[in-house]
């Protein structure tokens, strides 16, 4: 039900000629690249996965024009293995990404997973905790403002599987 590709056609199909970007599978870590005078912008998501293509276009749809020219968006990453502090940065920077993910997944008929990414840090996280932040920021999106890629791709993808009314708050539960 959820190929790639289609994914991929339906984010080229609307962003390329409009942003000069486009969403790529890539074959390791994911990555965004900006546009240079002879290349687009690439969104390159992690092994074909679906979900990496979801949480990629979720970073881009949050990143502004200034962030577009920076290799990843200029952001840092502090990878897998975190401890309590370095956990708690993370997930607060992820809290607007991770509900913009949510909100395409939905609008595809996907199932949301929230990410903690840190399987072998010495801090466990709250995963429960971390969803409710995140679902926070998802009603905060659905009733007050929400960034115009996200709405214009929520739609899209919610013609092309055919989700009606993707941006019911009921539809945002838990179901980890």
């Amino acid at each position: 039900m959820h190929d790639i590709q289609d994914i991929i056609q339906l984010f080229n199909q609307t962003f390329l000629p409009s942003y000069n970007t486009e969403l790529v599978k890539g074959d390791d870590e994911p990555i965004y690249y900006p546009a240079t005078d002879t290349s687009p912008a690439k969104v390159v998501f992690a092994h074909g996965y679906y979900a990496s293509a979801l949480h990629e276009i979720a970073h881009w749809c949050l990143a502004g024009s200034e962030r577009r020219q920076q290799v990843d968006y200029g952001y840092w990453y502090n990878p897998d293995g975190r401890n309590e502090q370095q956990q708690k940065a993370f997930e607060q920077v992820e809290i607007k990404p991770q509900a913009i993910e949510w909100i395409l997944s939905v609008a595809a008929g996907f199932n949301f997973k929230v990410s903690c990414d840190n399987l072998n840090g010495s801090y466990q996280p709250d995963r429960h905790e971390f969803r409710s932040k995140i679902r926070q920021q998802v009603e905060s999106y659905l009733t007050q403002a929400m960034p115009e890629r996200l709405n214009t791709f929520a739609l899209t993808l919610s013609q092309f599987y055919q989700i009606h009314n993707p941006f019911c708050l009921e539809k945002f539960v838990a179901h980890e």
